[in-house]
């Protein structure tokens, strides 16, 4: 038995057995295995030349051995220390995302996890990696997902607009019927959206490449949501005179026609004043700037879309066309009507 290494008590020799044996620590296992080899007999020489390991390194850890006892062979940790993300922590992530990292100094207009990781290391002086925010994130309810954009833009007279719809919505009846009226584009081009489709199998829309445009010009009755409609080639005022003008003539017993629209050109053109002149019937009122919801006949172009022209295979106009006419003709009365689930 080699003298520069205390002696063994059974006990001990068969730990270290058992972690020559089964422990999954290389590192752990070459110390072990060289201290049982020189409680053996052999020289450093000898179990450096066994194991392929330095006499230098052997030495220390027979140093080990007598200073701390088996347990100094225990190889240090390696890599970084495994800082713990404490409840502190998670509460200022909360309080982060909810904030701008120019606020903070940083050149960027969004938080990424590699960023907050910095700006959390940097306030409570620790080394978390950025992996570990990465996964930590969604456990305390912050997810990935795509911003909404939100209109800033104020209209100063909208009290006064949704006080004048609303008490033309209240006033509403057969003589004096109110309409929600606006525009649709249809595009040859088909508009992408989701559908089902085998896993793994991305579905295929072929489109056309050159667009061509046709457009739609309709009013929804607030009462009885029946839809009037025209179409033209042209978005221009032409195509509003002639929605008002099919009003005109479907609703000949009214003594008003009140038409909610929204603050594009064409209602308000010169063209379409001159109509309005000579035909006092009619009262124009415009919704708020950027309001679109105000406008219930924006369901109806809604349901156009999901139901025609979405992922649409026409390839061309007046097979698609074809299609609108026999949604449009058949959407009322709306809502209530399903016409995408009706057969042809």
């Amino acid at each position: 038995m080699s003298n520069s290494i205390p002696e063994l008590k059974r006990p001990v020799r068969r730990r270290l057995q058992k972690i020559v044996q089964y422990n999954k620590g290389a590192d752990y296992r070459l110390r072990a295995k060289a201290i049982l080899l020189l409680h053996d007999g052999y020289t450093q020489t000898d179990v450096s030349q066994m194991l392929c390991a330095s006499r230098t390194s052997i030495r220390k850890w027979v140093k080990l051995l007598n200073d701390f006892g088996e347990s100094g062979l225990v190889p240090e940790q390696k890599g970084r220390y495994a800082y713990a993300v404490t409840e502190t922590m998670c509460l200022r992530l909360m309080e982060l995302i909810q904030m701008q990292p120019k606020e903070f100094g940083w050149f960027a207009s969004r938080w990424s996890s590699e960023l907050l990781v910095r700006q959390i290391n940097e306030e409570y002086s620790t080394e978390v990696h950025s992996s570990t925010i990465r996964r930590l994130l969604p456990k305390i309810g912050i997810m990935w997902n795509r911003a909404s954009p939100t209109l800033c833009i104020q209209d100063k007279e909208k009290a006064r607009k949704m006080k004048a719809i609303n008490k033309a919505l209240s006033n509403a009846n057969a003589e004096n019927p109110v309409f929600y009226v606006d525009e649709a584009d249809v595009d040859l081009n088909p508009r992408i959206g989701s559908c089902w489709s085998v896993k793994g199998k991305q579905t295929r829309i072929p489109t056309p490449g050159k667009n061509q445009k046709n457009y739609l010009a309709g009013a929804l009755n607030s009462q009885t949501g029946q839809v009037v409609w025209v179409e033209w080639e042209k978005k221009n005022s032409f195509i509003f005179l002639r929605l008002m003008a099919e009003i005109r003539k479907r609703y000949r017993q009214a003594k008003t026609i009140c038409l909610i629209a929204d603050n594009y050109v064409i209602h308000k053109s010169g063209i379409t004043k001159t109509f309005l002149e000579h035909n006092k019937k009619f009262e124009l009122l415009f919704q708020p700037v950027y309001h679109p919801w105000v406008n219930r006949i924006e369901l109806v172009w809604k349901q156009l879309h999901d139901t025609v022209t979405r992922n649409h295979r026409h390839s061309t106009m007046n097979k698609l066309m074809e299609d609108v006419r026999i949604f449009m003709n058949n959407v009322s009365p709306f809502p209530g009507s399903s016409v995408q689930q009706q057969k042809l």
